[in-house]
């Protein structure tokens, strides 16, 4: 039997790397690694399957966790869709761990971060809250009890 696949890093195509480096490293709290910058000539449009591309990628750790920024240079990505939702297909949200849920739900919202919602018992003892990051894309909140 193969051995299992560890989860190593979740990644966003961004539209600014500076504004989501600010976001998730001033805001959110997670540490800044590297920034890469990938000429056109690199072997990341075979990688990507979008050959000639160029970009420039961040690396930030959140625990053991790699968040990977991507801003592609050429080509230039698509906003997210406005009416694009939770049940639709693909990536669906980024989760982070707060020890004070409600203390990082007013921390974050002093810091101008749009919620989906307040606080909510999910379940007994687990809460949650979802709020936007600087693409429009999906994070949470959670802080479990259990």
């Amino acid at each position: 039997m193969p051995e299992k696949l560890a989860l190593e890093h979740p990644a966003l195509s961004v539209a600014s790397l500076e504004r989501s480096i600010a976001f998730y490293r001033d805001v959110i709290g997670l540490d800044l690694i590297r920034i890469i910058e990938v000429p056109d000539q690199h072997r990341l449009g075979e990688v990507v399957n979008i050959p000639g591309c160029a970009a420039r990628i961040a690396h930030l750790r959140g625990g053991s966790t790699i968040l990977e920024l991507l801003e592609y240079l050429t080509p230039r990505g698509k906003a997210i869709a406005a009416d694009r939702t939770q049940a639709d297909h693909g990536f669906s949200h980024i989760g982070f761990t707060s020890s004070d849920i409600h203390g990082d739900y007013q921390r974050l919202t002093r810091e101008g971060v749009v919620f989906y919602n307040k606080p909510i018992e999910y379940r007994a003892g687990v809460w949650n809250a979802y709020f936007y990051g600087p693409d429009g894309e999906t994070c949470e909140i959670r802080q479990s009890m259990e």
